[in-house]
């Protein structure tokens, strides 16, 4: 079930299913001002995620570290693209003040691409997560990652500081990659995603892999399920699907609205397909009730994964 639009309008016409709830929760405006006096970023907000109301309402936020300013001009993302400023060496402790600050026991970390750095941001990434593990003993870490452009010395400084959940998105099938996309390769996703599970293994701890796609972008089912195939067969077994919608007319178009009934039919196939945990809506975001996934459960993970 699919509305087709014009892609060539600049504003499409939403249908009933994509709505927003406005922002009402104290908790919500308590939130935002803890994120402001601490001078951090979030996803939330830069990638203008139509979710932020409901989570920071909950006194829950991804937070995107290393800068707002991305190396890569997706077309699909409301991230600026521009050269970045230089890391900020407090940043994992000021994230780590407020992962306790807000009383949370699930944090989701992610960052933009850092194409001018030599690692990409990897060690960034792992002293976030090794300050917030210190600072609150037990939580659950799941990060969000860029793809380091492929480079195993990266991921594997990211995958020392066990996260208990790796997630990297293949964003969209095979054949969209190249227009979806900036710099990134289908191919290259998939095995930065298996490396960080064998990874995982060869450290002696067991890491759950995570990955998402965007619907709506003129993807066909046969080639979804492609997709779907292929990260089981790199080890993911988390997936999340939701609506592509457009941040700005300079963004690539929607192509279809998917309606909320195809996403719950995509839900059941991609259980039946083997995934063990699968997010599938409109406004699904990757870490979009992030905390439902319990990796403990799930995938037997047994105690802390730094243990």
């Amino acid at each position: 079930m699919a509305c087709k639009i014009d892609p060539a309008l600049h504003r499409e016409q939403k249908p009933d299913w994509i709505r927003v709830k406005l922002p009402r929760d104290p908790v919500f405006w308590s939130t935002q001002a803890l994120i402001a006096d601490l001078k951090l970023h979030t996803v939330c907000e830069e990638a203008q995620c139509p979710n932020r109301w409901e989570c920071w309402s909950q006194g829950t936020a991804t937070f995107m570290i290393a800068g707002e300013r991305c190396t890569r001009a997706c077309g699909f993302c409301a991230v600026k693209t521009a050269k970045p400023f230089a890391l900020e060496a407090d940043e994992p402790q000021r994230v780590a003040q407020a992962v306790q600050r807000l009383r949370l026991n699930h944090v989701v970390i992610t960052a933009v691409a850092r194409d001018d750095l030599p690692d990409g941001g990897a060690l960034h990434f792992a002293q976030t997560m090794e300050a917030v593990r210190e600072a609150v003993p037990g939580i659950t870490l799941e990060i969000l990652v860029p793809d380091f452009n492929g480079r195993d010395e990266a991921l594997l400084s990211v995958m020392q500081a066990k996260p208990h959940i790796f997630n990297h998105n293949l964003e969209t099938v095979e054949r969209l990659t190249p227009l979806v996309r900036s710099r990134a390769k289908y191919e290259r996703s998939l095995q930065v995603l298996q490396r960080a599970g064998q990874m995982a293994n060869e450290l002696g701890y067991r890491c759950a892999t995570k990955s998402g796609l965007m619907l709506g972008l003129g993807e066909t089912e046969v080639e979804l399920f492609a997709a779907m195939d292929d990260l089981l067969e790199h080890g993911v077994s988390v997936l999340t699907l939701g609506q592509y919608l457009r941040p700005s007319a300079q963004h690539l178009p929607v192509i279809d609205y998917i309606h909320p009934d195809t996403f719950e039919h995509y839900k059941q196939v991609a259980l039946a397909k083997g995934f063990r945990h699968v997010a599938s809506a409109p406004l699904v975001r990757s870490s979009y009730h992030a905390a439902d996934f319990r990796p403990e459960l799930d995938v037997a993970v047994q105690g802390d994964c730094a243990g």
